[in-house]
């Protein structure tokens, strides 16, 4: 049977704190070494996948925004991919809405809401809410799908999302942000679809490992075979109610490192 792994970035492959990933090191080797798909699920923009995918010497299919999209490099593996739709040198599937529609909510409800998106963000406001270096802030706010925020305090997030439901979009929360996405999108979503693809293009049952630490995650780890939720920067875990939720016993890249050697 044919693995593929599916993991969330900033608190789960890459610490909260410094995003490093070098404590990870033994289980890449290992997944290098066995061939398997390794597939960022993140709320990252494609270029910063893109330049993580870099550092990491990979050259993998992607999930961008939260489940927006699954980008697929073209040739990946001799696969036939012509039955989705091409995107410079990728095939994509796209489950989010643009960023226009997703801005133009975000524009109307701000002030009333307490709403301060990257859009509003300057590259310095990025990088005091991220901890991210220039360069990087200034690469997430070339966004192709989703409106990462912060709300003041007091703000009534469920008016706010019972806003967003009845525009066709919805709130989901991660490490640092609050997350203005498309209705039908999330990673579980994206997750599934990818899974079904490769079971067509291998013709045979996919064993899926997914890995996160956010509320946002947790689509993701519904959809696996095996769901991993690594120990967060509060050093809590994120709620899934299924006896198959496996825990690790550190934070960040160290934690992924521990349950991808368990489990591969």
């Amino acid at each position: 049977m044919n693995t593929i792994i599916f993991t969330d970035l900033d608190g789960t492959f890459l610490n909260h704190d410094d995003y490093s990933f070098e404590a990870s090191k033994e289980a890449r080797e290992r997944i290098l070494k066995k061939q398997i798909p390794l597939i960022f699920t993140t709320s990252k923009t494609k270029i910063e996948v893109e330049l993580l995918q870099k550092k990491v010497g990979i050259q993998e299919p992607f999930i961008v925004e939260n489940g927006a999209a699954l980008f697929i490099p073209k040739d990946y593996k001799g696969f036939d991919f012509s039955f989705l739709k091409e995107f410079g040198d990728y095939y994509v599937l796209q489950l989010g809405v643009s960023y226009e529609k997703v801005v133009a909510f975000y524009n109307s409800y701000k002030t009333e809401y307490g709403m301060f998106g990257f859009s509003d963000m300057t590259i310095d406001d990025v990088v005091k809410h991220t901890g991210l270096p220039q360069e990087s802030a200034k690469l997430s706010k070339q966004r192709g799908f989703t409106e990462p925020f912060v709300l003041k305090e007091g703000a009534q997030v469920e008016k706010l999302e019972k806003m967003a439901s009845e525009n066709g979009l919805k709130i989901t929360k991660g490490g640092r942000f609050y997350h203005l996405i498309g209705e039908n999108q999330d990673k579980g979503k994206a997750v599934e679809k990818c899974v079904k693809i490769f079971e067509e293009c291998y013709q045979t049952k996919i064993k899926s490992i997914g890995l996160g630490d956010g509320e946002n995650d947790i689509p993701l780890l519904a959809s696996v075979d095996i769901p991993i939720a690594i120990k967060n920067h509060e050093g809590n875990y994120v709620n899934l109610p299924t006896n198959k939720l496996q825990k690790s016993t550190y934070k960040g890249a160290k934690g992924w490192n521990e349950m991808i050697l368990k489990n591969v």
